[in-house]
C-alpha cells in the first residue's frame, strides 16, 4: 500500500474534531465502511450535543409521537411520492377537525408528547383552517408539542392566503405551531429538484422558511432524502447548505437523512439503486462529521429497518427517532416497519447506550415519564424481527 500523507492528515483532523471542506468530505466517502463509522463515532463523542445530565455521550434518545397526515390531496405531484392523490381521485381525503383531535387524544392516552402533522399541498386550505385547528389542539392538549408543516406547506398556505411567507409563519406560530420538521428538503440542489419535484419550492425558498422560523425562536430539523438519481457532489452540496444555514441561525436541533423508498413511485424504476444499508450508513457518518454544529443526528429506522437503525448508533447517530404511533407517507411506498417502545429501548441498550425519551427540542423527559408503562401498541422483539425479516 502506498502511504498517502494527505489522507493520513485528513483522518487525523477528523479524529481531532477539526472542520473539513467539501472535497475532503467527498474523499471520506471512499473509506472502508467500518473505518468511516469509527470516525463518525468519534465525532459523535466530540459533538456539541446537549449535556444530558453530564452524560451526553452515553445517552441515545427517542420520542413518542404521532404522524398525522391531514390530507393526501397535493398539487405538486412529486415523482418520488407514492402518497399523494389528485383532488378528484376516489382515494383522496381531508381529515376533519374531529378526527384529528381524536388522533391527538389517542396520542396523549399513549403517553405521546409530539404531533407531527404534515400533508399534501391542498388547493383549498388557507391559513384560517390551520389557525383554528392549532388553537383547538393547544387548548385541549396543552402538553402536546405541535411540530408540523414542512417549508413547502408554509409557502403554499401563504400563497393561498395572500400573505407573505413570514406573515404566514408568524400567524401560525401565534396560533400554536411550535416547531417545523425539515421535510421536503429532498436534495437542496435545484438541478435535482427540477427533475423530481418541479412544482415544489426550490432550495432557497426552503432555506428562507427555516431562517424565518429560527428568527421567531422556533427550532426546526433538517432532512436529506437521497437516492433520487443525484450525484455524490449533490449530496455534499446539500450538507453544506444545511451547515451554512446553521452557522447563521443555530436553529436546527437535528439532521435526519433517509433514502428514497421507490415502490409505487413514478421514478422508482428509472434511477440507479444506490439505497443499500451500506450506502445509508456512509452518508449517516458523513453527515455527523460534516454537520458538526448540528447537535443531533437521527437514524431513520423507519426506512432502513431496526437492524440498520441499531448499527447507525455507531455511525454517528445519537437519536433513534420516534415510536411513531401512525405513519402513512412512507408506508404508501410499501415500507411497513413498526416499532414498539420496549423494542426501541432494547435496540439502544443493546448498542451500549442508555435509552431516554425526549421532547421535540431534545430535552429529556423526566424519569417518571421515561419509559411509559401504559403503552398499548407494544410488540415483542422476536415478533417484530420476524415481521421485518419477512418484508
Amino acid at each position: 500500500m502506498i502511504y498517502d500523507a494527505s489522507l493520513d492528515d485528513l483522518l487525523q483532523r477528523v479524529w481531532d474534531g477539526q472542520r473539513i471542506v467539501l472535497a475532503e468530505a467527498l474523499r471520506l466517502y471512499g473509506l472502508p465502511l467500518e473505518e468511516l463509522g469509527a470516525l463518525a463515532d468519534r465525532r459523535r463523542h466530540l459533538a456539541k450535543a446537549p449535556a444530558y445530565e453530564g452524560r451526553g455521550n452515553d445517552i441515545v434518545t427517542y420520542i413518542v409521537d404521532r404522524n398525522v397526515n391531514y390530507t393526501n390531496v397535493c398539487t405538486t405531484q412529486c415523482r418520488f411520492c407514492a402518497f399523494y392523490r389528485d383532488a378528484g381521485h376516489p382515494d383522496a381525503y381531508l381529515l376533519d377537525y374531529a378526527v384529528i383531535l381524536g388522533k391527538v387524544r389517542e396520542l396523549v392516552a399513549h403517553g405521546g408528547t409530539q404531533l407531527l402533522m404534515q400533508g399534501g399541498l391542498h388547493p383549498d386550505l388557507k391559513i384560517d383552517w390551520f389557525e383554528k385547528l392549532f388553537r383547538a389542539i393547544r387548548t385541549q392538549f396543552p402538553g402536546v408539542q405541535i411540530h408540523s408543516l414542512s417549508p413547502a406547506e408554509i409557502c403554499h398556505i401563504a400563497k393561498l392566503s395572500g400573505l407573505s411567507m413570514a406573515e404566514c409563519l408568524a400567524r401560525l406560530h401565534a396560533a400554536g405551531l411550535q416547531s417545523l420538521p425539515g421535510g421536503g428538503a429532498e436534495i437542496l440542489v435545484d438541478a435535482v429538484r427540477s427533475e423530481v419535484s418541479p412544482n415544489k419550492i426550490g432550495w432557497q425558498e426552503w432555506a428562507a422558511v427555516m431562517r424565518a422560523a429560527h428568527a421567531l425562536g422556533m427550532p426546526t430539523t433538517a432532512t436529506m432524502m437521497f437516492g433520487l438519481g443525484e450525484t455524490l457532489e449533490h449530496r455534499i452540496e446539500h450538507l453544506d447548505r444545511v451547515y451554512q444555514l446553521q452557522q447563521n441561525t443555530h436553529g436546527f436541533v437535528a439532521f435526519i437523512p433517509w433514502t428514497l423508498q421507490p415502490d409505487n413511485t413514478k421514478i422508482g424504476h428509472k434511477i440507479p439503486d444506490r439505497r443499500s444499508a451500506e450506502e445509508y450508513l456512509r452518508w449517516l457518518a458523513i453527515a455527523r462529521i460534516y454537520l458538526d454544529s448540528v447537535p443531533n443526528i437521527q437514524v431513520s429506522w423507519l426506512t432502513q429497518g431496526i437492524e440498520v437503525g441499531g448499527r447507525g448508533l455507531h455511525f454517528g447517530a445519537n437519536d433513534l427517532g420516534s415510536i411513531m404511533i401512525e405513519e402513512n407517507v412512507v408506508s404508501a411506498a410499501g415500507i411497513d416497519f413498526i416499532m414498539a417502545e420496549p423494542v426501541i429501548r432494547a435496540i439502544i441498550e443493546d448498542a451500549g447506550f442508555e435509552a431516554r425519551r425526549r421532547y421535540q427540542d431534545y430535552t429529556l423527559a423526566q424519569p417518571e415519564d421515561d419509559g411509559c408503562p401504559c403503552c398499548t401498541w407494544r410488540m415483542p422483539v422476536a415478533a417484530l424481527t420476524a415481521r421485518e425479516n419477512a418484508q
